[in-house]
C-alpha cells in the first residue's frame, strides 16, 4: 500500500470519527435543550419540494440583500468597464473614454432606456449612496498617485518654460466659460445657485487638462524624451497644480457663502498646506524613504504610515472647506520625491484605485448623466457653445502663448495645443465636486460631460491630422549603417537575438551594424512619468553584451497596452534593414507539444470559429504564434524570427529550399559564412519536392559560391537528420507549409531562424 492511500485513510478515519461525536453531541443536545423536541430530525425529515423553497427564498433574499446587491454591481460594472476600455484600446482611444462611456452607458440614458426593470434592480436608489462613498474612496486613491506623478523637480525646472503657456491655457477658457455662464445662468442654473459659483464652476471646469490621459497619450506616440513631449508634460504638470488650488480656492468661496468667511476658510487653508509642506514633515518622511532603500521592501508599517497621512491631509482640507481630493493631491505631492519609493508607493495604490475604485466613479457618473434631459434645440446648441468655448480656450489659448510668448513653431504651437485639450477623468472630477454642491444643474452637468467626451476623443484625430499635413520628410538610411531592431522581451532573450545579429551582420566591413532593442512591456497601468526608468536592470544584461561586441546599440524602454502593435508601428516609422525576433518560450520546447501549446491551437481554432469578427480575431486571441504572423505581414522590411533551441554557434548549418523563392536565403548564410574560416561551415541544402531539375541545378550554383559541402535531395524530413546539424535557416514560406504538414518532426530541429525576405500579406 502506497503513502498516499494511506494517507488517505487516515483522512477519511479522522473525519468519519470526528464527525459521529459532533453528531452525536449536537442530538443530544437538541433533545434536551431545544423547545421543539426533536427539532434536528424534523429538519431531516422535511420534504424535498418545501426544502429547495426554502433554498430558493434564501437565495432571493441574498441577492436583493446590499452586499448581494453591491457584489452584483461590482461583476457588472468590472466586465462592462473592461470590454469598453478594451474596444477604445482597439481604436487606438485613452482607455479612460471607453470607462466614461461605460458609465453612461449603464445609467438612465442608455440602460435605463433599453431595460428599465434591469436598471431600477441593479441600481437601487438605496445602493447610489453606497457606490457614491466607495467611489469617493478610490477618488482619494487617485488623486494620491497623481500628486506623486508629477515630479516637483521638473515642474520647478521647467517652470520659466511652462508657466507661461499653462496659465494662459488656464485664464483664458476660464474667462470664455464666465461668458457663457452669463448667458446661460438665468435658463440652466439651479434658482438658489449664486452666480459667481455658477460662473467660476463652468469656468474652471473648462480649464482643466487630463494630466494622467495626456501623459498616456505622450507615451504611446514616444514623445516622453522629445522637447514638445517634455514642454507637454511640464505645461500639465504646472497647469494641473494652478487648476486644483484654483478648483480650492473656489470651493472654499462657494462652501462659506460670504466673503467674510471665505477669508476665514483661505486663512485656515494656508495653515494647512504650511503644515504639509514643513521641514518637519518631509524630514520624517524621508525618514521612512530612507527606511525602504535600507530595507528594499515596503512593509505594512511603512504602508499604514503613509496612508495614515493621506488620510489625515483629506481629513483637513474637507473640514477647512477645500474638498477632501484637494488634500489626497497635496498629500501626494509632499511624498519624498526618491523616484524608486514613489514608483514603489504608486505599484501599491493604483492598481486598486484604477481597476477596482475609478469604474464605480465612472458609474456614479454615468447615473448622474441622463442624455435625455437634452430635450430642445436650445439644449443642444447650449452644449455646442460650450464645446466650441472649451476648444477655443484651451487649445487657442496654449497655441498663442507656445507660439508668439515662449517662440515655439508653428506645427509644435498645435501640436501643443491639441494635447492640453485632454480633458478626461480629471474633468469629471471637478463636475462631480460642482454636482454635488448643487452648483451645477442636471442640465448643465450633462452638458459639459458631453463636452468631456468630445474634447478627450479629439485629441487623437487632430494629432493624426497635424502628423499628416505637417510631417516631415522620412529621412532616408545611411548606406554605410545597418540597421537593425531587436524588441525583446526578457532580458535574456535580448541578449540571445543581439549574439545572433552579430553572427549575421557584424563581419561587414562596408557596413556598420546598428542596433536598437526595444522592450514594450504589457502593462496599461505602469505611470508613464516612471517610463524613463523602467526596468533599466532589465537593460543591463543587453547593453553589456552589445559592449563586449563592439556593437552600437540604443534602447528604448516603454510599456504600452498592444505589445505587437506598438513594435510594427516602431520598426515602419524608421528605415530600418532588418527586424529580428525571438519566437518565444513556447517555440523554443525541442520536442512534443506543451500544454501551453496545445491550449495556443485551442485558442487559434476559437479565433477562427470568431472570423466572423474579421481580422480582429488575431488581435483578440494573441499568442505566439499570431504576433509573429503580424510581425511577417505589417512590418515593411526583411523579418527574421529565431527559434532559440540552446544554440551556442552555427558550424552544420541546414538550409531548407522548397522553391527558387527561397534562394534569398543565401545572402544571409553568406554573411554567416564570413565570420569563420574559409570552408569551416558546412551547408547542406535539401530541396524539395525532388523532380525539379532547373531548381537543383540553381542550388549547385548557389553552394559552389558559398563553398557548401553537399546539395541533397529530400522528399521528407525525419528527426535524426534534423539532430545532426545545430543550425536551420528556412524561408517563412516554407517554414509554414513544412509545419502545415509535419509540425512534429520540426520540433526536433536545432536553433532556427526564419527569414521573410518582404512582408507577406494573407490573400483575402
Amino acid at each position: 500500500m502506497n503513502d498516499n492511500i494511506k494517507s488517505a485513510i487516515k483522512y477519511l478515519l479522522m473525519i468519519a470519527i470526528f464527525g459521529a461525536i459532533i453528531y452525536f453531541i449536537i442530538y443530544c443536545g437538541d433533545a434536551k435543550y431545544s423547545q421543539a423536541a426533536g427539532a434536528l430530525r424534523n429538519s431531516l425529515n422535511v420534504n424535498p419540494v418545501e426544502g429547495f423553497a426554502a433554498f430558493t427564498d434564501l437565495f432571493i433574499h441574498e441577492i436583493k440583500s446590499p452586499v448581494g446587491i453591491f457584489l452584483l454591481q461590482m461583476i457588472i460594472i468590472l466586465i462592462v468597464s473592461r470590454f469598453f476600455a478594451y474596444l477604445f484600446m482597439k481604436l487606438k482611444q485613452p482607455t479612460v473614454l471607453g470607462e466614461i462611456l461605460a458609465g453612461i452607458a449603464l445609467g438612465p440614458s442608455i440602460l435605463g432606456i433599453i431595460w428599465p426593470e434591469a436598471s431600477a434592480f441593479i441600481f437601487t436608489e438605496s445602493s447610489l449612496s453606497t457606490i457614491s462613498i466607495v467611489s469617493s474612496i478610490g477618488l482619494i486613491l487617485f488623486m494620491f498617485t497623481i500628486g506623486m506623478e508629477l515630479d516637483v523637480k521638473k515642474v520647478r525646472k521647467k517652470l520659466k518654460e511652462t508657466i507661461l503657456i499653462s496659465h494662459a491655457g488656464i485664464i483664458m477658457p476660464l474667462a470664455i466659460g464666465v461668458v457663457i455662464a452669463y448667458f446661460a445662468y438665468e435658463k440652466y442654473a439651479e434658482h438658489e445657485t449664486p452666480f459667481f459659483a455658477f460662473a467660476l464652476f463652468v469656468g474652471i471646469s473648462m480649464s482643466i487638462t487630463a494630466f494622467p490621459v495626456l501623459a498616456r497619450i505622450i507615451q504611446e506616440r514616444k514623445m516622453t524624451k522629445t522637447h514638445l513631449g517634455a514642454l507637454a508634460l511640464g505645461c500639465a504638470a504646472n497647469g494641473d497644480i494652478t487648476a486644483w488650488c484654483l478648483l480650492a480656492m473656489i470651493v472654499a468661496i462657494v462652501q462659506a457663502g460670504t466673503i467674510l468667511s471665505a477669508i476665514f476658510s483661505l486663512a485656515a487653508a494656508v495653515v494647512y498646506l504650511f503644515i504639509m509642506f514643513s521641514s518637519w514633515l518631509r524630514k520624517r518622511l524621508h525618514k521612512v524613504c530612507t527606511y525602504y532603500n535600507e530595507e528594499g521592501i515596503m512593509g505594512r508599517r511603512t504602508i499604514a504610515l503613509l496612508f495614515l497621512v493621506l488620510t489625515i491631509s483629506a481629513y483637513l482640507s474637507q473640514i477647512i472647506g477645500l474638498h477632501a481630493l484637494f488634500g489626497a493631491f497635496i498629500a501626494g505631492l509632499v511624498m519624498p520625491e526618491d523616484i524608486n519609493f514613489r514608483r514603489a508607493l504608486t505599484n501599491k495604490v493604483e492598481d486598486i484605485s484604477l481597476t477596482f475604485f475609478l469604474p464605480l466613479f465612472f458609474v456614479s457618473t454615468g447615473l448622474r448623466t441622463e442624455i435625455a434631459l437634452l430635450n430642445t434645440a436650445d439644449m443642444w446648441i447650449m452644449c455646442g457653445i460650450i464645446i466650441l468655448g472649451a476648444i477655443i480656450g484651451k487649445a487657442g489659448g496654449v497655441y498663442f502663448a507656445a507660439r508668439f510668448a515662449a517662440g515655439e513653431t508653428h506645427t509644435n504651437s498645435l501640436t501643443l495645443g491639441a494635447l492640453m485639450n485632454t480633458r478626461g477623468l480629471m474633468e469629471l472630477i471637478v463636475l462631480t465636486i460642482g454636482y454635488e454642491m448643487h452648483v451645477l444643474s442636471p442640465a448643465i452637468f450633462v452638458m459639459l460631460v458631453i463636452m468631456t467626451l468630445v474634447t478627450t476623443f479629439m485629441t487623437g484625430p487632430l494629432l493624426w491630422l497635424l502628423n499628416h499635413f505637417y510631417e516631415k520628410p522620412s529621412q532616408r538610411s545611411d548606406d554605410r549603417i545597418f540597421r537593425l531592431l531587436l524588441p525583446f522581451g526578457r532580458s535574456s532573450s535580448g541578449v540571445e537575438l543581439l549574439n545572433i545579429a552579430h553572427k549575421m551582420f557584424s563581419h561587414d566591413e562596408a557596413k556598420k551594424l546598428n542596433v536598437t532593442a526595444l522592450h514594450l512591456a504589457s502593462d496599461t497601468m505602469t505611470n508613464p512619468l516612471f517610463d524613463e526608468n523602467y526596468d533599466a536592470p532589465g537593460s543591463a544584461p543587453i547593453l553589456s553584451r552589445a559592449s563586449l561586441l563592439g556593437i552600437s546599440i540604443e534602447v528604448l524602454n516603454y510599456t504600452t497596452c498592444d505589445v505587437a502593435h506598438d513594435i510594427v508601428k516602431t520598426a515602419n516609422e524608421a528605415p530600418y534593414d532588418f527586424f529580428l525576433v525571438g519566437a518565444g518560450p513556447s517555440q523554443s520546447e525541442p520536442v512534443a507539444a506543451t500544454k501551453k501549446q496545445r491550449r495556443s491551437k485551442v485558442r487559434q481554432r476559437l479565433a477562427k470559429a470568431l472570423h466572423g469578427l474579421s481580422n480582429i480575431s488575431e488581435w483578440i486571441l494573441p499568442c505566439e504564434e499570431d504576433k509573429i504572423k503580424i510581425f511577417v505581414e505589417n512590418v515593411q522590411c526583411p523579418v527574421g524570427i529565431f527559434i532559440n533551441r540552446n544554440f551556442t554557434d552555427a558550424t552544420d548549418i541546414l538550409v531548407l529550399v522548397t522553391s527558387a523563392a527561397d534562394c534569398f536565403l543565401f545572402n544571409y548564410i553568406r554573411q554567416l559564412k564570413g565570420l569563420t574560416r574559409k570552408g569551416a561551415v558546412r551547408i547542406v541544402l535539401l530541396a524539395s519536392p525532388a523532380g525539379d531539375r532547373a531548381l537543383y541545378e540553381e542550388l549547385k550554383v548557389h553552394a559552389q559560391a558559398i563553398q557548401a559541402t553537399n546539395v541533397e535531395r529530400c522528399d521528407e524530413l525525419d528527426a535524426e537528420f534534423l539532430h545532426t546539424h545545430n543550425f536551420m535557416i528556412v524561408s517563412y514560406k516554407s517554414y509554414s507549409e513544412l509545419s502545415e504538414r509535419n509540425a512534429e518532426v520540426l520540433r526536433h530541429a536545432p536553433s532556427t531562424l526564419i527569414i521573410s525576405e518582404r512582408p507577406e500579406k494573407t490573400e483575402e
